[in-house]
């Protein structure tokens, strides 16, 4: 089935099924989930749970995290929609959550922060400022990818008992109207793990079996309660992986952490997420077409935690040059996040190739094709290492 929608509109269509309790308050570009979700829960639409979703409007965004933290020690599948200064007033509870590895969901439309000044617009300041909460971070680059990809944060989070942000640019998605194929909700809410999740509802605080949360711990305990994690943040990908999997099976689009568009042997890569990557595929296309160009983009999916494994799967073998595409401005850093990921994957890979790091699009600033073409010709100047 076919509809008309815009990225909001896309992911609470899909959330709103995988919650029981939803902590709101209202932020562009991120308001209309919120919204939406407010709506079906008063006109008794029934989440999978066969309930409507309890909506919590709070007082600030900070409130809205410690409640949906609060509901999910009670056993409580909760989430929240939020976007730009928004974010940052929920990353204490993120902390929080990540650490007691309670399966929450954030969904961002991404936005600029204030810094000189404030913009209601789009760019991924304040989803990268987010990347040490613990929180995994999903990226979707349509409203298409929305729609498929908003289940796959939930599942994975109850699953893999690591929370997840799952984002999308502010108004360049979350506003977009598109029509796309509306998921088959009866397939999806059969990938639930229904055993991951009884042991979730079954860990909450309750008189009958009461738990301890939030104890003070010195240097004896607290080292290694944080490295025990690891083996969670280990599994992430690999139970990413199968659900996108089945998600493609469901949808017939091939998803995976990463996904390689282009020439199978490319010499010039450009690495990115985000709407950007649409530019770059139609980009892609024209200069494979009409110029006979041998490039590829990498369209990053899975941020956080980053797998070298599955990048690598998805570089092709004989890329000399790689461009990363970053959309944020991180003050006094030798490099964006994202730039920083690959050049150590590379590194540590003993992957021989040329890697330039550039950002884009701050504010919505308009990203062209004659843009992604001129990085494309700019390889074409560096030597070779």
């Amino acid at each position: 089935m076919k509809k008309i929608m815009d990225g909001n509109e896309a992911c609470s269509y899909v959330s709103y099924y995988f919650t029981d309790v939803a902590g709101i308050y209202p932020i562009t570009p991120a308001s209309p989930m919120a919204e939406l979700a407010d709506r079906w829960s008063a006109e008794g639409r029934e989440n999978y749970f066969g309930s409507p979703v309890q909506i919590v409007e709070m007082q600030s965004e900070a409130g809205a995290s410690g409640m949906i933290h609060g509901a999910l020690l009670s056993g409580c599948l909760s989430t929240t929609y939020t976007a730009s200064q928004g974010l940052l007033l929920m990353i204490p509870n993120m902390y929080k959550m990540a650490g007691e590895l309670l399966p929450c969901v954030i969904h961002v439309a991404a936005r600029s922060l204030s810094t000189h000044a404030l913009s209601i617009f789009g760019d991924h300041q304040d989803v990268y400022a987010t990347r040490s909460t613990g929180f995994a971070i999903l990226a979707s680059s349509s409203v298409q990818q929305v729609m498929d990809l908003t289940g796959l944060a939930h599942l994975s989070a109850i699953k893999g008992r690591v929370p997840f942000l799952h984002f999308f640019d502010g108004f360049r998605t979350s506003h977009e109207l598109q029509k796309v194929e509306v998921m088959d909700m009866e397939k999806l809410r059969r990938l639930i793990d229904e055993k991951a999740l009884n042991e979730f509802r079954n860990r909450s605080l309750n008189p009958t079996h009461p738990k301890i949360h939030g104890t003070n711990q010195n240097e004896d305990i607290y080292f290694q309660a944080t490295e025990v994690r690891n083996s969670y943040y280990d599994k992430l990908p690999d139970i990413v992986e199968e659900y996108m999997a089945e998600i493609s099976k469901i949808t017939g689009e091939e998803y995976h952490p990463f996904n390689y568009y282009g020439s199978k042997t490319a010499t010039k890569v450009i690495v990115a997420m985000g709407s950007v990557c649409e530019t770059i595929k139609e980009t892609i296309d024209y200069l494979i077409e009409e110029k006979n160009e041998n490039i590829g983009l990498i369209e990053v999916h899975l941020y956080r935690p980053f797998s070298t494994k599955y990048f690598l799967k998805a570089l092709p073998k004989t890329v000399k040059k790689i461009a990363v595409l970053d959309r944020t401005k991180e003050a006094g850093s030798n490099g964006e996040p994202l730039y920083l990921d690959v050049v150590k994957t590379l590194k540590e890979a003993e992957v021989k190739v040329n890697i330039y790091g550039g950002r884009y699009g701050l504010s919505s600033k308009n990203t062209t094709p004659a843009m992604i073409k001129a990085l494309f010709d700019f390889l074409d100047t560096r030597t070779l290492l």
